[in-house]
């Protein structure tokens, strides 16, 4: 009995060939082998043979979500990075898998770096509601809160003192230690 013929898969996602693309890019930008880029793969914990990571970059292997994760931690990149095109232009119009229509790259990435949503009613009270529905379905409220904050014009700040007055934690004067903030300013013993 004669096997059939195995024709690669080939990806057709608009965002999935932007993975492959990218991964490649970034790979052979900082100059790896797919053989380097697999041992690194390896060493965080999430092997990915150095063949499979061809056929990733050929887009003839889809990328879970553990793999986008893992390849960007290894290539040194946020996720979006790779999600999103590169070598455009802001107001190039660019496909993400689920829309039925194109996007600006500029509102791609403000989206996937989580900062707007990526279809925005016009103006008015239902933008607000909107934006700020974005925010609290897909950002932690402590990060809400820094960003709000950066918006306010306290940015001057460091992000440790940032962190710290968010979450409620002061510096013991005298022993250089931390603990949350008492109500009314009582001592913690």
């Amino acid at each position: 009995m004669t096997q059939p013929s195995r024709t690669p898969t080939r990806i057709t996602d608009p965002s999935g060939l932007t993975v492959a693309a990218n991964v490649r890019r970034v790979r052979e930008s900082r100059g790896w082998s797919t053989y380097e880029l697999a041992k690194k793969l390896k060493d965080g914990g999430r092997p990915v043979s150095p063949s499979a990571l061809a056929k990733i970059e050929r887009g003839e292997r889809r990328v879970d979500v553990g793999d986008l994760i893992a390849l960007a931690v290894a290539l040194n990149v946020a996720p979006s990075g790779l999600l999103l095109p590169v070598d455009t232009e802001p107001l190039a119009e660019i496909e993400v898998t689920g829309r039925s229509r194109t996007v600006p790259a500029l509102k791609a990435w403000e989206w996937a770096d989580g900062r707007n949503t990526l279809d925005d009613p016009a103006s008015g009270h239902a933008a607000y509601q909107a934006h700020m529905l974005y925010r609290l379905y897909g950002r932690p409220h402590w990060l809400v809160d820094l960003e709000d904050e950066e918006e306010a014009g306290g940015a001057d700040r460091s992000l440790g003192d940032r962190l710290r007055r968010t979450a409620g934690i002061e510096r013991v004067e005298g022993t250089n230690r931390y603990r949350f903030k008492r109500e009314g300013g009582g001592d913690d013993g």
